[in-house]
């Protein structure tokens, strides 16, 4: 499986999650399938750290999106609530601002162990400081978010522990919830199953569309702004 075709799977799934919110102004099942979609837009920004031609780019582009991103996210989450989040490039910017500090750390060379010891815990401590950012300018997803980015990464080489380390910070995430309400268990599951698709990718890109979440995303939550403000919605 290629990182088109994750990208596309990430893409519908995302659609499902937002329509929910068009057509019905709340929580539904569309939601549920909606939990496919952030664990396959973590794991590429992994991907996209590790393969990228030019990281300056790859960063300015993430970053220059998120703002234009953000007042139609603000727009589109008025249909269904008043609370000031900031939109999902956000998340992935801090996710991949920890994956370069780690990786920067990481790659200091010492012999001492002692040394590189003290390396490796401040590249997991910034990994830390990026989740709690995440928490208090309240981006879409949180430290969960930057979190999950960061394991994919860490883990790269290792598919079973980046496996467990995924499944470990979802729990944690959801298990407050889930043990108040029956529906959190199937957002739960529903959130582990992206690791079916992302343990098919075969390291290939498929085809070259890369622009095509950066566009995406704020034009379709426009249109579904838009959408909402006819009166036959959210009355389906």
């Amino acid at each position: 499986m290629s990182a088109f075709v994750l990208k596309i799977i990430a893409l519908i799934t995302m659609c499902c999650d937002h329509i929910s919110y068009l057509l019905y102004g709340g929580f539904s099942h569309l939601n549920y399938i909606g939990r496919i979609a952030f664990p396959i837009f973590a794991f590429q920004i992994s991907e996209g750290y590790i393969h990228t031609n030019n990281l300056k780019k790859y960063f300015l582009r993430l970053f220059v999106f998120a703002l234009i991103s953000q007042i139609p996210f603000m727009l589109f989450c008025s249909i269904f609530t008043k609370q000031f989040s900031l939109n999902i490039f956000f998340t992935l910017l801090l996710g991949l601002i920890s994956i370069i500090i780690y990786d920067k750390f990481n790659k200091l060379k010492t012999e001492n162990k002692l040394l590189h010891l003290f390396y490796n815990f401040a590249g997991i401590l910034s990994a830390i400081l990026m989740g709690i950012l995440a928490e208090f300018i309240n981006v879409d997803y949180g430290a969960f978010g930057v979190s999950i980015i960061f394991v994919f990464f860490l883990f790269k080489k290792h598919k079973f522990f980046m496996n467990i380390g995924f499944i470990l910070c979802t729990t944690i995430y959801y298990l407050k919830n889930m043990l108040i309400s029956n529906k959190y268990t199937l957002i739960f599951v529903f959130t582990l199953i992206p690791l079916i698709f992302i343990n098919l990718y075969n390291n290939k890109r498929g085809k070259n569309l890369k622009y095509i979440l950066y566009i995406f995303y704020p034009a379709h939550l426009l249109i579904f702004y838009a959408l909402s403000l006819l009166p036959i919605f959210p009355m389906l």
